[in-house]
């Protein structure tokens, strides 16, 4: 298990590869965390016509990468597809250690922040508060993961009075079980504490998991344990499986017509729907 954690985290995936800093057409900029002369930018998309009165469900998606890379630009598609069908479609920068010589503690308290900020202006944005979920890819997976089941591990000054805590999780091949690891990785704290397995208790929120079951990088096994681990809890939590198909291949691009993007937003469509996050019937 350590070994499959360190190529997540050294590995360069098609994700990894994305364009940094992400031009993404159609999107707002806007920061919702500076920390020292780092600027952390939301990249909003909005459904045709939007006003602030309007309190649409909303998500935000953190890209994977191991924590190392990566580009919000990975999601930009999801959010355009679910804009159109009516949410505030979100995604998110944070910190990795290639730019930022940060570790997965710090990525986890972004991921909060980001959720916490979009709560906190939700009048202004024109989201409702109660509708907000947290979505991602494998490192991201794990953040979206974490801000969902994690308690603490929250930023320093910031406002705990509104939650983190996203009210649903959309996860593609996400990281869920995290191995004994070298400490400095984990800034010096038990790997445990971030772990998103180890923190599954009733009460979480809605989750749907999307999982390549030849995936070497992420093994189906973890989601699968996560899953039993959800549904023993009491908690709403769907995983769907597809045969042969290994890490990232839920990304646009990825493979012959988008086959499988195609396939995981639908499906994940017709879960934001299940929620009452989403009316009407997928569209893509």
């Amino acid at each position: 298990m350590r070994t499959i954690f360190l190529s997540l985290f050294l590995c360069v995936s098609i994700h990894g590869q994305a364009k940094y800093p992400p031009a993404m057409a159609g999107a707002k900029t806007e920061g919702y965390k500076t920390i020292g002369d780092v600027k952390l930018n939301l990249y909003i998309y909005e459904p045709a016509g939007h006003k602030p009165a309007d309190k649409r469900a909303a998500i935000v998606f953190f890209f994977g990468g191991g924590w190392k890379n990566g580009s919000p630009a990975q999601f930009e598609n999801h959010c355009k597809y679910l804009a159109s069908r009516g949410m505030v479609a979100i995604s998110a920068d944070y910190r990795v250690s290639s730019r930022n010589h940060t570790k997965v503690p710090d990525a986890i308290r972004d991921a909060k922040s980001a959720i916490r900020f979009v709560r906190q202006n939700a009048g202004r944005l024109g989201i409702d508060p109660s509708r907000i979920a947290a979505g991602g890819g494998s490192a991201g997976g794990h953040l979206a993961a974490a801000t969902g089941v994690i308690d603490g591990q929250e930023e320093v000054g910031e406002d705990l009075k509104v939650s983190s805590r996203p009210n649903a999780m959309v996860m593609f091949n996400p990281a869920l079980v995290l191995p004994d690891m070298d400490t400095t990785e984990m800034a010096g704290i038990p790997h445990q504490q971030v772990s998103p397995i180890e923190h599954v208790k009733t009460g979480a929120p809605p989750a749907i998991i999307f999982h390549g079951k030849a995936d070497t990088t992420v093994p189906y096994n973890t989601a699968e344990a996560f899953t039993a681990k959800m549904t023993a809890n009491g908690n709403k939590c769907k995983l769907v499986g597809y045969e042969g198909q290994v890490h990232g291949f839920f990304n646009y691009g990825r493979s012959d017509n988008n086959k499988y993007y195609t396939e995981t937003v639908r499906e994940a469509d017709n879960f934001l729907v299940s929620i009452k996050f989403l009316k009407g019937t997928p569209t893509i």
